[in-house]
């Protein structure tokens, strides 16, 4: 039945295309957008919607000529994606750490180290150790949740811990901390939609996304909130809603978690690329940035710092990098031998595949982005609301509108190419001065991320929470309706601790531990009036 839901609704968006097309209505030109959300939501397919819409926006621009929409999409809208560096080396990056997470991830080291770490504990540390495991592994959030819960599972079942609560607490680190880390395999991607936004506002010269990135750091009141209340539970051993009935006693062997307690391989062979990887990066931004300024290295300062990020050539420095990385796991992948080394190199390209469809989705989303630039949508709307939406309401109401498609939809990544886009040109068309929206882009974009979040954590059609559930060894509904409680007081203390003061204030700095430390004081004052004090085990 939602086959045939969905065929319906395509055939009837392309025939409303084809009339706006030709009528000229004024709509038209945030229609492809509209069409986008529309078949999104009715095929549970984000590859469609981001496709549907771009091409419902070259048959605008083409006017109705159909002959002429398939050429254009590819001339205008596809192709000089591939020719600009940003976009080439946003793709490169990607991909080339995907397949550096999936070696880290088969190499076997982390399981064994794990095993040995975690050896006699009790449910609280085991849960605390899926926690921290977590926020290591920042690399991405898929795989994040394959190797937190297919590591932690027979510890957590041995401790007492419920699989639905190793659920929740993969889950939650997994989007969440890619979201935040300033090296994964999300960051690409989000600095390739900043930089977007501002194309579509016209504002090109003003966009220094890796500076722009880590300014909405702050302001991302979900990932955060998220983080801090999955602590509290863990240390206060606190569960509510259909999560309290389901706890679960200790296994066999329960005064001991069992796992591997020999002698451990070389665990330098996980943390050394990972060190390399981080210097690189940072080591290669502030020079290339210091270079490229006329200024040398030293005396390093943070203005220096700042400046760098925004002039160094950053997606030719991650490949750099991820490649210099992805190289040194390979080499030190265990084992040794010919036979070794081509088993290495099967798993780097099986990692790099299982992020083609994230990067199909970018591809969509800058053709998307490209024919809302051709029709000007950014000043269409800009026009249409003027001074209808209160500039310090529109980063809370760009969370919800966020929230609101991630849940829909289960991608986060397509909330991003769908809103970022709209955000940012928006964002400047309500303010009355470039400078009051410059100063709110840090919260319009955290908004975004945050919104974006929201749903990959708790969306029953979500690939991490399906991909969480299955690692845990339960049902995806089991996970989603234990979780959503969880996630849902989340989103509330971002709007009402985060979003709403911090816009009050013009974004002041200030505020960000002030919100972070009157959440976790409301949790904990929960979980006390709950009355589900730690255990004692």
């Amino acid at each position: 039945m939602s086959g045939r839901r969905g065929k319906l609704t395509v055939v009837a968006l392309a025939v409303l295309s084809l009339l706006i097309s030709l009528a000229d209505w004024g709509f038209g030109a945030v229609w492809p957008s509209l069409a986008a959300l529309i078949l999104v939501f009715s095929t549970r397919n984000v590859l469609m919607g981001l496709f549907g819409g771009a091409l419902a926006g070259a048959l605008i621009l083409a006017e109705g000529r159909l002959w002429e929409v398939p050429l254009q999409l590819v001339e205008e809208h596809l192709l000089p994606n591939f020719a600009s560096p940003w976009k080439s080396g946003a793709i490169l990056f990607t991909l080339i750490l995907g397949g550096f997470v999936h070696l880290l991830e088969r190499g076997g080291i982390l399981q064994a180290f794990l095993g040995k770490l975690l050896h006699g504990r009790s449910r609280r540390r085991v849960e605390a150790g899926a926690g921290l495991f977590g926020l290591v592994c920042f690399f991405d959030g898929l795989a994040n949740s394959l190797m937190v819960g297919r590591l932690f599972q027979p510890m957590a079942a041995l401790a007492g811990v419920s699989r639905v609560r190793l659920a929740y607490i993969v889950d939650t680190t997994s989007a969440a901390v890619a979201c935040l880390a300033f090296i994964s395999t999300w960051i690409a991607y989000q600095l390739a939609m900043i930089k977007e936004g501002y194309l579509l506002a016209g504002r090109e010269e003003l966009a220094e996304p890796y500076r722009l990135f880590f300014a909405s750091i702050p302001h991302n009141y979900y990932a955060w909130f998220a983080l801090i209340l999955m602590g509290m539970t863990i240390w206060r051993q606190w569960d509510f809603g259909p999560m309290a009935g389901m706890r679960e006693g200790p296994g066999p062997g329960r005064e001991a978690v069992a796992g591997p307690v020999g002698k451990l391989p070389g665990l330098w062979r996980a943390w050394v690329p990972v060190a390399v990887l981080l210097g690189v990066v940072f080591g290669g931004i502030y020079l290339d940035g210091t270079s490229r300024l006329g200024s040398g290295a030293l005396p390093l300062s943070w203005n220096k710092l700042a400046l760098s990020f925004a002039e160094a050539n950053v997606p030719a420095v991650l490949i750099v990098g991820s490649g210099t990385a992805a190289f040194l796991a390979w080499i030190f992948f265990p084992g040794n031998g010919k036979t070794e080394g081509d088993k290495a190199g099967a798993v780097f390209l099986e990692g790099m595949v299982q992020l083609f469809k994230p990067v199909l989705i970018l591809v969509m989303a800058w053709m998307l982005s490209s024919t809302l630039n051709a029709l000007e949508a950014a000043d269409y709307l800009g026009d249409l609301l003027g001074d209808r939406l209160p500039g310090s309401l529109f980063p809370l109401a760009v969370f919800f509108t966020g929230a609101l498609i991630a849940f829909t939809t289960g991608t986060s990544w397509g909330t991003m190419g769908l809103l970022m886009p709209l955000a940012i040109p928006l964002g400047f068309s309500i303010h009355a001065s470039p400078g009051e929206a410059i100063q709110s882009m840090p919260m319009v974009v955290g908004a975004v991320f945050s919104g974006a979040v929201f749903g990959d954590h708790c969306s029953p059609i979500s690939d991490t929470t399906i991909v969480s559930s299955m690692a845990c060894g339960i049902d995806p509904m089991d996970h989603v309706r234990t979780q959503l409680p969880y996630a849902l007081l989340a989103a509330l203390g971002a709007a009402v601790a985060g979003f709403l003061p911090a816009a009050l204030l013009d974004g002041k700095a200030f505020w960000f531990p002030l919100a972070v430390l009157f959440f976790g004081t409301s949790v904990y004052g929960l979980t006390l009036i709950s009355g589900n004090r730690a255990s004692k085990a």
